[in-house]
């Protein structure tokens, strides 16, 4: 069951990632990231009811907020990166720096220990990004990647505060984290043109997905070692970037290619690791 949810999560994931980034495409990315956040503060509304929950502290609901203020920095910035950048690029350098970020955080900030697998990862990961960003693909601008960076540290903020929130609060902390995502993004929103209904619509269910993606990964991981589950939802930068490749034709050089193949192997070992 653990393990369903995981891939559940993943698939999730890698939907909202690859849809965000078309509808960013059609309309601003602030406003497209604020009616995501928006929904999906109303279906973890709608669904937080039925996890248990036999103990919801403050803390966890500030660690809830905290994590969502990350949620809308790296989905602004991330969305605004898929814009104008190629998604088989944009979304695997922000999964990266979302997984190596946590690492360093931990070791510096919590007396984490990484063992030489995650230390292996972190230095993958160097020359991967630099391979990925060194030659951008026909009409992208060179300022994806940097979106694509900042991205990564609104993820990895998501993930390092989440992770502080106890079991017992149920998902009463995604909760927090949608309404501080949502609060986040609004003043960049604020100047930006409303989408049409047609693409608010698509929003809103992007966001939705990627909310349930989170759920199904908190759930995930309480159903095995988290281990397991960080590794499986992981996977979920594969789904845009084989789509940006075969659905959008987007063209990588072998330097790029390269430095996909070293992104995906650095999630892997700072994940096993």
């Amino acid at each position: 069951m653990g393990s369903l949810l995981a891939l559940a999560s993943a698939l999730c994931y890698g939907v909202a990632d690859y849809a965000g980034g078309l509808l960013s495409r059609r309309a601003n990315p602030a406003a497209i990231a604020l009616t995501g956040q928006v929904s999906g503060l109303v279906l973890a509304v709608l669904v937080a009811p039925f996890v248990p929950s036999p103990g919801v502290a403050l803390a966890d609901l500030g660690w809830g907020a905290l994590s969502g203020v990350g949620t809308g920095l790296g989905m602004a910035f991330l969305y605004k990166g898929l814009s104008r950048g190629a998604m088989s690029v944009v979304v695997p350098v922000s999964a990266v720096g979302g997984v190596a970020l946590p690492v360093l955080a931990g070791v510096a900030l919590l007396g984490d220990r990484p063992t030489p697998l995650a230390w292996t990862g972190i230095a993958v990961a160097l020359p991967a990004l630099w391979l990925v960003s060194r030659k951008r693909g026909e009409g992208t601008d060179p300022a994806a990647v940097p979106d694509a960076l900042i991205a990564s540290v609104g993820i990895a903020l998501q993930y390092l505060a989440l992770a502080q929130a106890a079991p017992s609060s149920g998902i009463w902390p995604i909760v927090a984290g949608r309404l501080a995502a949502s609060l986040t993004v609004l003043p960049m929103a604020r100047s930006a043109e409303r989408p049409s209904p047609r693409l608010g619509a698509a929003a809103a269910l992007t966001g939705g997905i990627a909310a349930l993606a989170l759920v199904c990964y908190l759930l995930s991981a309480r159903y095995q070692i988290v281990s397991i589950a960080v590794v499986l939802s992981s996977l979920y930068p594969a789904v845009p970037v084989l789509l940006g490749v075969t659905a959008l034709r987007e063209r990588l050089t072998w330097p790029q290619a390269a430095g996909l193949l070293g992104a995906g192997a650095a999630i892997g070992l700072l994940t096993l690791g």
